[in-house]
Formats: structure tokens, sequence, C-alpha cells
């Protein structure tokens, strides 16, 4: 009875090198571009994602001082309101803020006394970055004369 033959590609066996199974210099490479170039991406995502991130914890803090000295404004029913200024620092930052109370003219309610509609504006102005930012609130008081 004949032999068997090992299957053959075609191919002499005897031409075959044996390689190892390894990555070469060039391949190890190409593959830390790959990486070097997805992490500068993913890091730039993460600083823009932290800046951000201080931007609107201030602009939060702004518009919680706006809020607050609005409603002591509102609280105080005398012209005395009408232009307070300070500075608050909250978490390292420093706000500066001021109110005004102005009378507004409307031509329904000129029959009442002068003041009857009043504009009552809150500017809160902080440094961030190279720049100035700013929040301003706006509301209107009526006084009591107009519900009549």
């Amino acid at each position: 009875m004949p032999t068997p033959q090992p299957y053959t590609d075609g191919y002499s066996t005897a031409m075959k090198t044996q390689r190892p199974k390894a990555f070469t210099f060039v391949e190890v490479i190409a593959a830390l571009a790959v990486v070097a170039i997805a992490l500068t991406g993913l890091l730039h995502m993460n600083l823009l994602s932290a800046k951000t991130a201080d931007v609107a914890q201030a602009t939060e803090q702004a518009v919680f001082l706006a809020r607050s000295k609005m409603t002591e404004a509102l609280c105080e029913e005398s012209a005395q309101a009408a232009g307070r200024s300070g500075t608050t620092e909250i978490n390292g930052s420093r706000f500066t803020w001021r109110t005004e109370r102005t009378s507004v003219d409307v031509p329904q309610l000129r029959g009442l006394r002068r003041g009857a509609l009043q504009q009552l504006n809150v500017n809160v102005t902080w440094q961030q970055g190279n720049g100035h930012k700013h929040v301003q609130m706006t509301t209107y008081v009526a006084d009591t004369a107009i519900h009549e």
C-alpha cells in the first residue's frame, strides 16, 4: 500500500523560511504614532472640557450673586437701593456688582405719580482668563398705586 503524501501548496518546503511571528520596528513606530495622535486629541478635549466647566461655574456664581442682590434691592423700597455697588469674592473669584433703580416713563401711567413703575438692573462683572465677563438681570417694580 502506498504511503499518503502530506498536503503541500505547490511550494517547496525547502524554499520557505521560518520567520518568527513578531512586530517589526516600523509597525511599532506606526502604532505609536497612531496612539500619540489619538491621545493628543483626547487631551485637547479634556482641557477644553475643564475650561468650559470653569466658565460655567463662574457664570453660575455670578447669576447667583445677581439674584441675591436683586432680592436685597427688591426688599428695600427706598431709593437708597438705587445705586449700590460692591465687590464680593466667591471661591477665589472676585465679582463686582452694581444695582440701579430708574423710573420708567410709560404714557399709560402719566396720571400716576413719578416713579410708579421702576426698572431694577443688577450688573455683575468678573475677570475670566484675559477678558471680563458680564451678567445683567433686569426686572420691573410697580407701585401699589398702579393696581388701584
